[in-house]
């Protein structure tokens, strides 16, 4: 058992490190010899860790990206991001890293070689994630292998480590997590598979952000992804989750109040009166979110006989009810679809247009309706990594690297188009006709795999929406034009009443200010002169006209101003 003094000093000195890195005082030996003496006391460290990952926050990133529009686009779609002022801000915070290195510099001192060995890799494991978001964010910075002290001079004025050094310094942490953490199935902890798909990501982003941006050594990182996603693969430990069928098993996976480790590989727990978040508030309350798929994402969902929707006679015209019909399952158990039934009831959900901005109302991560409606009611758990987040890694690094093979895909992508019944991607003639309408989505693939590359990035895109990966995924491809385009909503063919059912029934009444004509029963008046139509009286809901991306600017984000004057060797992103 701890210790009350020695627990009370460490909680002590894990609050101080709420603090920017540079602010912190010595403090090494305020607890490290009364508190490193137990495989237990090296649990409790560890578990203060896990405030490096994302909670909620995941499923929220997408409305600020080209995926989803919310109740206003925020500043990085709009391209008014702004460099921060103040020390520490805008995500230049190391507070964390201070806390691990503490760790990886005392476990040590336990003499329990398991719990050394588990808990290390843990610690590195959180390393590798920390470095992770802060290249995606700011590119190079400074690698920091040590705790700074504020005598440390050299340490505190160092400028940034070359990206080389700083991923290849990741790369060894998250093998040496791999390594050292056991190969467990732990909903809520760090596993070695978690260790695995972590890598998985790391590499498939480093390497296709050098290809992409013309960077060096992209094929190692790409291989490392394909290694690490493949060594999952065959662990066997994982499966994708296919419970309720192809109309119910997408969306049932992420409504569940509780998590199992069937496709799961770590989630947030979340649990009623103990701990819990406010999803379902801003996916339904007409202040909140009121996030709506974008119409390209719509548009980029499949036909149920596996041809693309937007090769369908009149595709830009067709209104809700019909643009509905035969299509991916995972379309409609990810926004609201014409027979629309929350999680847990077969009772079907009025139309309602007031809680989404695009008309096209987010559904995935929606809980069943009741309490966790409320304003912090929800308790459904958050995933973090999933089994078919490796299925499409390693399709990716293996086309990116121009190896991937049919067998490759029969055990990946079409995988992931069983579970909804789809018909298998076949590689030869994605890559002899590659779709013209992802085609002008995206404007840097070239090569022999292009064709079978969009179809991977189609599959990216509505398997993975909603789960905070689009803009980074946008970045690493080099398609910082696509924020430039409008996002546009639902078709309306005129004015007037629209029946979203096809139950002869009006659910939507379309409108110039004059609600003179509107039935008595329709659910939703949208009023063009403040959601407009793209042709005026007719056409798409236009609510963003495109934002502003600056190739020479917007990959990174700003370091903030008093951390540039406070030290000198540190330079600002270009164009900031």
């Amino acid at each position: 058992m701890i210790r009350v003094s020695s627990l009370l000093a460490f909680s002590l000195l894990l609050i101080s490190c709420d603090a920017d890195i540079l602010d912190q005082p010595p403090g090494d030996a305020i607890t490290s010899d009364e508190f490193f003496n137990t495989g237990a006391d090296l649990e409790a460290y560890t578990n203060d860790l896990y405030g490096v990952l994302p909670t909620k926050s995941v499923y929220m990133d997408d409305s600020d990206s080209d995926n989803i529009l919310g109740v206003s686009a925020g500043d990085r779609l709009r391209g008014t991001r702004r460099v921060p002022t103040d020390r520490g801000s805008g995500g230049w915070s190391w507070g964390h890293l201070r806390r691990i290195n503490y760790f990886l510099e005392n476990y040590n001192r336990v003499d329990d070689a398991q719990a050394t060995a588990k808990y290390s890799g843990i610690a590195k494991f959180f390393r590798a994630y920390f470095y992770f978001e802060k290249v995606q964010r700011f590119g190079a910075v400074p690698w920091y292998g040590e705790v700074i002290n504020q005598d440390d001079e050299e340490l505190l004025t160092k400028g940034r480590d070359s990206r080389q050094l700083v991923m290849d310094s990741i790369i060894a942490d998250i093998d040496y997590a791999i390594e050292n953490i056991p190969a467990e199935k732990e909903l809520n902890r760090i596993t070695k598979y978690t260790a695995l798909i972590l890598k998985a990501r790391i590499g498939l982003y480093e390497g296709t952000f050098r290809k992409y941006h013309g960077i060096d050594d992209y094929e190692r990182f790409l291989e490392g992804a394909a290694s690490a996603a493949k060594e999952l693969m065959d662990s066997g430990a994982y499966e994708l989750y296919t419970s309720g069928g192809t109309d119910r098993a997408y969306l049932d996976l992420f409504a569940m109040e509780d998590q199992n480790t069937t496709e799961t590989i770590l989630a947030v727990d979340y649990e009623f009166g103990l701990r819990t978040h406010d999803l379902a508030y801003r996916m339904t309350a007409p202040t909140q979110g009121r996030w709506g798929l974008a119409k390209d994402l719509v548009n980029s969902y499949l036909m149920t006989d596996g041809s693309s929707f937007t090769d369908q006679p009149g595709y830009e015209t067709m209104e809700f009810y019909e643009e509905m019909q035969n299509r991916d399952p995972r379309l409609t158990q990810t926004t609201a679809g014409p027979n629309f039934a929350t999680y847990g009831s077969e009772e079907r959900e009025p139309v309602n247009l007031d809680i989404t901005r695009t008309g096209y109302r987010i559904i995935k991560a929606l809980p069943p309706k009741g309490p966790q409606w409320g304003s912090g009611g929800s308790f459904n758990d958050v995933i973090l990594f999933r089994y078919a987040e490796a299925l499409l890694i390693y399709a990716e690094a293996r086309a990116e690297l121009g190896t991937l093979t049919q067998g490759d895909l029969d055990i990946s992508i079409n995988k992931l188009r069983d579970r909804v019944g789809l018909p298998h991607l076949n590689m030869a003639e994605a890559n002899a006709n590659p779709d013209s309408y992802q085609e002008s989505l995206y404007e840097n693939i070239e090569g022999p795999n292009k064709g079978v590359i969009l179809e991977i990035r189609r599959e990216r895109r509505v398997e993975m929406v909603n789960e905070g990966l689009r803009w980074d995924d946008l970045m690493r491809w080099k398609e910082g034009q696509k924020i430039e385009a409008p996002i546009e909503g639902i078709y309306f063919a005129e004015l007037g009443a629209h029946d979203f059912n096809n139950d002869g029934k009006f659910d939507v009444y379309v409108h110039d200010g004059d609600t003179s004509g509107a039935p008595d029963e329709v659910s939703t008046m949208v009023n063009i002169n403040e959601r407009p139509l793209t042709e005026g009286d007719y056409g798409n809901m236009l609510l963003f006209e495109g934002g502003n991306f600056d190739e020479n600017r917007d990959y990174f984000y700003p370091l903030p101003l008093e951390d540039l004057e406070l030290n000198d060797n540190l330079e600002q992103n270009p164009g900031w």
